[in-house]
């Protein structure tokens, strides 16, 4: 994968995440706007705060992720992006391809697990 393809994808990624965020009734920055609409259904207040809660850490993932793809493409802008943070040897293309956001090499990931 070339860095070019990289950032289109990964741009791409960060606005399918931003629009997630949205959907759920979030900003950018994982902050509910209100827009979340719990329907006639949820007159129990115990109901409310569970769906609520789920709301939460729903947008909590995705706020992980968006992060993640920011960071990626900071590593772009600098040209520092698919190197391993840990050894600062390349990151393979392969691991790359499946998972762009990867900050580590395979092997200084197995490391750290």
């Amino acid at each position: 994968m070339n860095i070019e393809t990289a950032a289109i994808e990964l741009k791409a990624e960060r606005e399918k995440l931003v629009h997630q965020l949205t959907e759920m009734g979030a900003d950018e920055k994982g902050e509910l706007t209100g827009a979340v609409d719990y329907g006639e259904g949820f007159a129990d207040a115990a109901a409310a705060t569970a769906e609520r809660s789920e709301v939460l850490g729903l947008v909590e993932n995705l706020m992980t992720m968006l992060n993640d793809v920011d960071a990626a493409l900071i590593k772009v802008a600098d040209g520092t992006y698919g190197t391993c943070r840990a050894c600062d040897k390349q990151i393979g293309a392969d691991r790359l391809e499946f998972r762009p956001t990867s900050t580590r090499c395979i092997d200084c990931k197995a490391l750290s697990e």
